[in-house]
C-alpha cells in the first residue's frame, strides 16, 4: 500500500466527516423546549406525542422516529405525512427484503418531501447493499438488542452517510473516529450526519447530570434543571470536538415560555379559586397538572402515560 493511498484524506475532510449535520434528542415537552433553545434536533417516536397541555408554545416535530418494538411502516408512512419532519428514521432492517422495502418506502417519500432526510438501520451486513448510496444508514448502538459490531466491521460503513442511534457522546465519539480516521487500506470515511441519544433524562430521574467525564450528583436541581444542565454539558462536548453543526438554518426562535407553573388539564392556566378546589400533582417530566376530580386525573395519567412525583393540595 503506497504512502498516498494511506494518506489520500486531508484533515480537513476528516473535520467535514465528523461534523453532523444535527445533534437529535428525541423527547417530550419541557424537555423538548429547552433542548431546541440550545440547538438540538428535536422530535419524538410515532408512538408517542409532545405533552398537549403546554399549548401556549409550538416546537416542531424534527425528526421523527418508529416504533422499533412494534414497527408497522404503513402506520409510519401515515404519521410522516401528517408532521411531515425534516429527518424520518423508518425502521430496522434485519434482511435483504426488509432493506428492499425501506428503500422503496424512502424513495416514495423523498419524492413527495423533496429535501427530508430518510434513515434505515441495517441490522445485517447484506442489508447495506441494498439501500441507496444517498439514503442514511442508522449505526446501531445504545440499547439496540443487536449492535453494528456484531454483525459488520467498521469498513461497511466507511464512504455512506452514517445517523449514530443511542449510547453517549463519548462512546458515539470513538465509533465517530474508527468511521471517519485514515485507514491503511484507504476507504473514504464515513460522513457523519447526526446522532441522537435521549438517556439523560433516565438519569435526571435518578439525580444525576450527564457530563463527558461520568455523571454528576445533582439532588439539589429539579429534574426539569437537571436535564437543561445535560444538554448544555452535551453540546459544549460535541463542540470541544468538532462535531456540533456549525449552522442551524431555518429554525425559528421560541418566544413564549411553555412553562406556566400550573396548567390545567383542558390547557387553561389554573391560578385562584380554580386552584382551591383542585388536585394539583407533579410529574416526573417536569410538568405540574391541575384535576377537577379524581376520575379526571386517573383519565389523563393513563392517556398521556404520566408518572406523578407528588401529589399536593393548595
Amino acid at each position: 500500500m503506497s504512502s498516498e493511498a494511506r494518506h489520500s484524506w486531508s484533515a480537513t475532510a476528516i473535520d467535514d466527516a465528523q461534523r453532523a449535520e444535527w445533534i437529535g434528542f428525541l423527547h417530550r415537552e419541557p424537555f423538548v423546549v429547552d433542548a431546541y433553545r440550545l440547538g438540538f434536533t428535536v422530535g419524538v417516536r410515532e408512538d408517542y406525542s409532545y405533552q398537549s397541555s403546554l399549548r401556549n408554545v409550538d416546537v416542531p416535530i424534527e425528526m421523527l422516529d418508529n416504533d422499533f418494538r412494534n414497527p408497522d411502516l404503513d402506520r409510519y408512512i401515515e404519521r410522516f405525512k401528517r408532521y411531515a419532519p425534516s429527518i424520518g428514521i423508518l425502521g430496522d432492517a434485519y434482511d435483504v427484503e426488509e432493506a428492499r422495502e425501506y428503500n422503496r418506502a424512502a424513495r416514495e417519500l423523498t419524492s413527495k418531501f423533496p429535501g427530508t432526510e430518510l434513515i434505515v438501520v441495517p441490522k445485517c451486513r447484506a442489508a447495506i447493499d441494498e439501500i441507496d448510496e444517498d439514503i442514511v444508514l442508522g449505526y446501531p448502538m445504545g440499547y439496540s438488542e443487536k449492535t453494528a459490531g456484531e454483525y459488520t466491521n467498521i469498513v461497511d460503513w466507511r464512504g455512506r452517510r452514517v445517523h449514530l442511534l443511542g449510547a453517549s457522546p463519548p462512546k458515539q465519539y470513538e465509533v465517530i473516529e474508527e468511521l471517519t480516521q485514515p485507514r491503511v487500506t484507504g476507504e473514504e470515511p464515513a460522513d457523519i450526519v447526526g446522532v441522537d441519544w435521549n438517556g439523560i433524562h433516565l438519569a435526571a430521574l435518578k439525580g444525576e447530570s450527564f457530563s463527558p467525564h461520568g455523571y454528576r450528583n445533582a439532588d439539589d436541581l429539579s429534574i426539569r434543571e437537571t436535564v437543561q444542565e445535560s444538554l448544555r454539558e452535551i453540546k459544549r462536548y460535541w463542540q470541544s470536538v468538532g462535531v456540533w453543526p456549525t449552522s442551524e438554518k431555518g429554525r425559528n426562535p421560541l418566544t413564549a415560555e411553555p412553562m406556566d407553573s400550573v396548567w390545567a388539564v383542558d390547557g387553561h392556566h389554573a391560578s385562584g379559586r380554580g386552584l382551591e378546589d383542585a388536585i394539583v400533582v407533579e410529574y416526573e417530566n417536569g410538568q405540574m397538572l391541575a384535576y377537577r376530580d379524581e376520575h379526571e386525573r386517573d383519565r389523563i395519567e393513563y392517556r398521556e402515560g404520566l408518572t406523578p412525583v407528588e401529589e399536593t393540595r393548595p
